[in-house]
This record gives C-alpha cells, sequence and structure tokens, in this order.
C-alpha cells in the first residue's frame, strides 16, 4: 500500500471527532487538497458537518454507503478523511481504505473501536491492524473520574441488554463513557 493511514479511536466522548477536525485544519494550514465524509446515518447535530461533543464542526460530505467515496476522490485530492467510520458495513469499508491507500491517499479515520457491549466494532479491528499511526483517545467516566475505555448504552436510564441492536446512534441522552468497573450491561434471563 502507497499511501498511509492513520486511525483515532476510542469510546464515546473521548475527543474523536474533535481530534479528526484539528488535524483537518492543520492539513488546510499546510495547503492540502482534503475531502472530509461522515455516514448519512449519523445526523445527530447536523446532517452534513461533522459535529464534535464540544461543538466543534467542519463541513463534510454525507454518505450513504461508504463506496459512494471513490467517485468523489479526484487524483489531485491529498487526504481523505472519514468520521464515525464504524457505522459503515465492514467488508466495504476495508475495501475502500485499501483503494485509497492504493492510490496514495493519506487516510484519516475516526471511529469507536468497541460498540456498547464491549465488542470491536465494524470494520475498526482490522483498519487498526493495518494502520500507520493509532490514536486511542480516552474519555473520563461519568461515575467515578477514571479513564472512560467504554460507551454505556442506557435505556430509560439502565444498562442496555447485550442483544439490542448494535448500531443506535445518539448522544448524551443515550451513551455515557464509563471505565471498566463501572460499565455494565442488562443481565438477561
Amino acid at each position: 500500500m502507497l499511501g498511509y493511514l492513520e486511525v483515532i479511536c476510542g469510546g464515546m466522548f473521548s475527543g474523536k471527532s474533535s481530534e479528526l477536525i484539528r488535524r483537518i485544519n492543520r492539513a488546510k494550514y499546510a495547503r492540502k487538497d482534503i475531502m472530509l465524509f461522515k455516514p448519512s446515518l449519523d445526523g445527530r447535530y447536523h446532517s452534513m458537518n461533522i459535529v464534535a461533543h464540544d461543538s466543534r464542526q467542519h463541513e463534510a460530505i454525507a454518505v450513504t454507503a461508504i463506496a459512494d467515496i471513490l467517485p468523489l476522490v479526484s487524483p489531485q485530492v491529498d487526504i481523505v478523511a472519514i468520521d464515525e467510520v464504524q457505522f459503515f458495513a465492514p467488508e466495504a469499508t476495508i475495501e475502500v481504505v485499501e483503494k485509497l491507500l492504493s492510490r496514495g491517499k493519506k487516510v484519516i479515520i475516526a471511529g469507536l473501536d468497541m460498540d456498547f457491549a464491549g465488542r470491536p466494532f465494524g470494520a475498526m479491528p482490522h483498519l487498526l491492524a493495518i494502520a500507520n499511526e493509532v490514536d486511542k483517545l480516552r474519555a473520563i467516566c461519568i461515575r467515578c473520574g477514571s479513564k472512560g475505555y467504554i460507551s454505556q448504552r442506557l435505556v430509560d436510564g439502565r444498562p442496555a441488554s447485550m442483544h439490542d441492536p448494535q448500531i443506535q446512534v445518539g448522544g448524551v441522552e443515550s451513551y455515557e463513557a464509563r471505565c471498566r468497573l463501572c460499565w455494565a450491561l442488562k443481565e438477561d434471563i
């Protein structure tokens, strides 16, 4: 692979989107040609912009499927950035990232490394393995103040069940950052 892959990962509220925006702004300052994408599924704060929980935002192109990115990336584009990559189909995500790398692009992706049940999420395990650079960010546990590793999904104020759907877009109304000791799943009988 000729390109360069940077992965920004961690749980919710760890600053992944803020870090992605920071890197994009630095690349713009260096006069790089950048394209920023997000899944159209994620319309929490804005339908087109990437918006971090700290309100930083940057214009992006919302796509339904990750394969929609490839025809939009022209040869003069230096950097392709993708936020919330875990929401895209895993096999298609791997294929698109590898094609972009083979075209010599720098690819910067941000996404959750684990889902609410503590399982590896989407294409992230593969992307972490092939990355040239990985930054794993941590939030602060809302309960005890330790490092928050896992996104705790809440349903009516209680932990979600492991059997709940893996993808549920949400923010502070549905999720909390938790450390391993404070994280829990609903016990299904």
